[in-house]
């Protein structure tokens, strides 16, 4: 397999053109991944190369059949990728436009792993931290929005009763459960479910402490998911920005400083104690 490029993908709800530019970033990845110039992934799809051309350049609408026609072509997973990011120039609501491509991955994953030093772990998050950090967001939202954001973070969250098999690890900053955002009883909430969700058995929570001489955590949170097919992938926001990491290098270096930072971080059993002493505090 050649080496694979990073796409960034910018906006929440993203401007037609930007989700164009998505959608069309998205394509020559997946397309590059499987070894094919825009000439073979053309002939395979039955389109002409000036159309595919186009489409990874932003400035031409897909076809509402490509996804189907590129499973034979590029594989299963690709054409569910390329279905999430064509619903982004519609605007579904609920998932920011950002964030969708990783969503599918996060679905199919059969290992994940999460480092967070900005807000508890999506899929860790009970509902009133989520909507908590909803009411937060700047430009404000309205109660529609966070009503439906919350309903599709929520909703996120099945992955973790759906798929027994796939092994889930987050790594959270001891000093997102100090700041007690929400209030006092939005914390204890998010300790109690912290504590419930650390006793499946496919899921290992770590927190680092707030005290560190060494950390390898300064370029901020990171994500990194396991395929069906075992192949890794990365995932990383910034403001009104994300970045899927497919490049094998790349994809080394995120898995080389999750495995530093983890091995910094609490064990499962210390955290499991750490957790259980902070709601004891509250």
């Amino acid at each position: 397999m050649g080496k694979v490029g990073n796409v960034s993908l910018y906006g929440g709800e993203a401007e037609a053109g930007d989700s164009l530019k998505t959608f069309g970033a998205m394509l020559k990845v997946l397309r590059d991944e499987a070894g094919l110039t825009q000439e073979a992934l053309a002939e395979g799809l039955g389109y002409s190369h000036d159309h595919i051309s186009k489409i990874e350049r932003g400035v031409r609408f897909p076809p509402r059949d490509l996804d189907k026609l590129a499973e034979d072509v590029l594989g299963p997973l690709a054409a569910r990728l390329l279905k999430e990011t064509r619903r982004s120039l519609t605007r579904k609501a609920g998932l920011a436009s950002r964030f969708r491509h990783w969503a599918v991955i996060e679905k199919e994953a059969v290992t994940l792993y999460a480092y967070e030093c900005r807000t508890i772990p999506g899929l860790l998050q009970p509902e009133p931290y989520t909507r908590a950090v909803f009411e937060a967001v700047l430009p404000p939202l309205v109660e529609e929005q966070v009503e439906e954001r919350v309903a599709a973070r929520l909703e996120r969250q099945a992955v973790l009763d759906q798929r027994p098999n796939t092994f889930f690890g987050f790594i959270v900053e001891q000093a997102l459960l100090e700041r007690q955002m929400g209030g006092v009883q939005v914390t204890r909430d998010v300790l109690d479910h912290l504590l419930a969700t650390g006793k499946r058995r496919n899921v290992e929570i770590q927190v680092m402490p707030r005290r560190m001489e060494k950390h390898a955590g300064g370029d901020g949170s990171l994500y990194l998911a396991e395929t069906v097919d075992h192949k890794w992938l990365g995932y990383n926001e910034g403001h009104r920005s994300s970045n899927l990491i497919s490049d094998l290098g790349d994809v080394g270096i995120l898995q080389q400083r999750y495995r530093k930072i983890s091995s910094q971080a609490l064990s499962h059993e210390a955290t499991v104690d750490l957790l259980e002493q902070m709601r004891g505090d509250l």
